[in-house]
């Protein structure tokens, strides 16, 4: 559905995207993470056909995106710096996007009016608390009936409730309408929880792009104890012949984060008879940065 090859772009000699590759299959729900400066926004404006690249692909069914009007009628894009008209009430919004969007459901619009009852709509948008003006593009946007949904950091600002309340219509649309959605946040557990597959940005490159499950699948997290004169050769980063990315000790409890499988742990760690070997699935949060680097990414000393 969505597709990105090879895709480079340049600002005054600084590569934003450097041969980016990206793709999201249809009716399937894709999270963009990264840290700041990872080049996100720069890829959600070339999805949204803003910018032009300077090399490479970007296409949605098959259509390049840019200058293209039919493909940019079929994408709801909600910003992270939302953008209204001043003065503008949600209805005169709208009546500005019926005229852009050829499927845009009055209909629908009325009913997520009465659903997200705190929106006043005789109320200047600018002059709404973020998370309501969050609440106005959502209903403006999943009444265009759009087929793709771009969104950046879109509930930051809403409480969660009534976080709870857009995903689950969101989420009622990717599975009767096969909506395809690509949303890029900082909030990793909430994508954990609504993402079947992701991407980790880092410096214009795709560091890596798999379904969530493949990403658990292929690192483990496991907590051990041995007896005393039955303990494998533990240093700063292995142990015995594993290599971990990160090793932690909490008492006689040790912590191991390494590459590889549950099976491989157990199978070279049981000749040792532990105490403990517990098995404990990674979150979105955890495996982010140790593919960024390990457990000490971002983290510097400060000295006052």
């Amino acid at each position: 559905m969505i597709s990105v090859d090879k895709l480079t772009k340049t600002f005054e000699g600084f590569t934003a995207l450097d041969q980016l590759d990206l793709h999201v299959d249809k009716g399937s729900v894709y999270g963009l993470v990264g840290p700041n400066g990872a080049g996100k926004s720069t890829i959600i404006r070339h999805l949204t056909g803003i910018y032009r690249q300077d090399s490479g692909k970007v296409t949605i069914d098959g259509q390049e995106v840019y200058d293209n009007a039919y493909i940019k009628s079929r994408i709801a894009y909600i910003p992270d710096d939302l953008f209204f008209f001043l003065n503008s009430d949600i209805k005169d919004m709208m009546k500005y996007y019926k005229g852009i969007y050829p499927n845009f459901n009055v209909d629908r619009y009325n009913k997520l009016l009465s659903v997200l009852t705190s929106i006043d709509p005789k109320k200047t948008i600018r002059k709404m608390s973020k998370g309501m003006q969050k609440q106005a593009a959502f209903i403006l946007a999943m009444s265009t009936m759009a087929d793709v949904f771009i969104l950046d950091e879109p509930v930051d600002g809403l409480d969660p409730v009534m976080r709870r309340q857009i995903w689950s219509l969101l989420m009622q649309d990717v599975t009767e309408r096969q909506v395809t959605v690509l949303v890029s946040s900082h909030n990793l557990r909430e994508l954990e929880d609504i993402c079947d597959t992701v991407g980790i940005m880092n410096k214009g490159k795709m560091l890596i792009e798999k379904s969530l499950f493949s990403l658990q699948e292929g690192i483990s997290k496991i907590q051990l104890a041995f007896r005393e004169g039955s303990m494998p050769n533990i240093t700063e980063n292995s142990i015995d012949d594993i290599q971990a990315l990160s090793i932690t000790k909490s008492g006689s409890v040790y912590t191991l984060i390494a590459k590889c499988s549950d099976s491989e742990v157990r199978e070279k760690l049981s000749k040792y008879e532990p105490l403990i070997m517990d098995f404990i699935p990674l979150n979105l949060e955890e495996i982010f940065i140790h593919e960024l680097g390990g457990e000490h990414y971002g983290i510097k000393e400060i000295i006052l």
